[in-house]
């Protein structure tokens, strides 16, 4: 049997946490922290916009920067909590980003 090919960075991170979304509805505190996260990372990766909509981040620049993020919490040996630390919120928000902005579309490596 041939080898399975890793899952993408996004794919992943997007199966994991999209989920979550559901929790916005009853979470207030976390839908605030995960929507401060989404403005950093654009602002992190997205080229500036003059306008008052920011230009989605580029697929490969989101993957580079999830697998990175992802690399430092096995650094770290982090496990996802019962609630929502710093992680889950930056991993929320990059699901965010990639149903936003639709970029499962094709491979991101």
């Amino acid at each position: 049997m041939p080898p399975v090919p890793p899952v993408p960075p996004l794919a992943a991170i997007s199966s994991a946490y999209a989920p979550r979304f559901a929790e916005f509805a009853f979470e207030p505190a976390f839908t605030a922290a995960v929507d401060q996260h989404v403005a950093e990372l654009r602002d992190r990766l997205s080229p500036p916009s003059p306008g008052l909509v920011p230009h989605p981040p580029h697929r490969e620049d989101l993957a580079d920067y999830a697998l990175g993020f992802l690399d430092a919490l096995a650094e770290l040996d982090w496990r996802e909590p019962v609630g929502h630390d710093y992680a889950v919120c930056r991993l929320t928000a990059i699901s965010w980003l990639v149903r936003r902005h639709t970029l499962l579309a094709g491979d991101d490596r």
